[in-house]
């Protein structure tokens, strides 16, 4: 699909966040676990699909996650694009943390959650460092934009945190600033394009969905 293109715009990425699951609810920190989207999820997916197909994608790639495979799966079905899945776009694996809700995580482990919130690079749960996420997680998406055609667009399907840490090493900001980076409401997306001096934030949680922003690293 073309007609969202426009000439010289340079590639640009779109970084998809999955729809809601039950967990993003009840405020649960999700991070690895595999949960699946919600009713309310899969209405949110199928819209933003709709929206996100007037970009005129190229590529569709996904966290192999289920919640982030079925929000990709909608993108696909209106775009009629191929979705290829990889593991290193999943969600921080925050050990111990995963199933704890707000609350629970800063009762239990209340230094560490402030450790972290001042940008101090910290293994949440005993799980991974954002750096590590970002590690993993940024090659993929920049291999994958490499690939596209002049003007072309990526979509990644993926999640809150995984997000904010490859917009912060693809935009090149010290990792200890990637919290200044707002969370994404569930199914809302941020568009870096290509400009003469590397990527560039274009649009950051874009979607016009009138929700708050439910669990912010899930």
């Amino acid at each position: 699909m073309s007609g969202g293109k426009s000439g010289g715009q340079g590639r640009r990425i779109v970084l998809w966040r999955h729809g809601q699951t039950a967990w993003n609810l009840e405020r649960r920190f999700q991070g690895s676990t595999d949960i699946e989207l919600t009713g309310t999820g899969v209405a949110q997916a199928r819209r933003a699909a709709r929206l996100l197909a007037g970009l005129g994608p190229d590529v569709i790639i996904a966290s192999d996650l289920r919640r982030a495979t079925a929000t990709a799966a909608e993108l696909a079905a209106v775009t009629g694009l191929e979705v290829t899945t990889h593991a290193e776009l999943r969600e921080t694996y925050a050990g111990v943390w995963q199933g704890l809700t707000h609350d629970e995580i800063i009762e239990r482990h209340g230094e560490e959650y402030a450790a972290w919130k001042r940008g101090e690079p910290v293994r949440r749960g005993g799980g991974e460092l954002e750096t590590e996420v970002a590690d993993r997680a940024a090659p993929v998406v920049l291999e994958q934009a490499a690939k596209l055609p002049e003007n072309g667009t990526l979509v990644v399907v993926s999640h809150g945190g995984t997000i904010r840490t490859t917009i912060g090493r693809l935009l090149q900001l010290e990792s200890r600033s990637w919290e200044a980076l707002g969370g994404l409401t569930n199914c809302c997306w941020s568009v870096l394009g290509e400009g003469a001096r590397g990527w560039r934030l274009l649009e950051h949680n874009a979607g016009t969905l009138p929700e708050p922003v439910l669990g912010d690293d899930d």
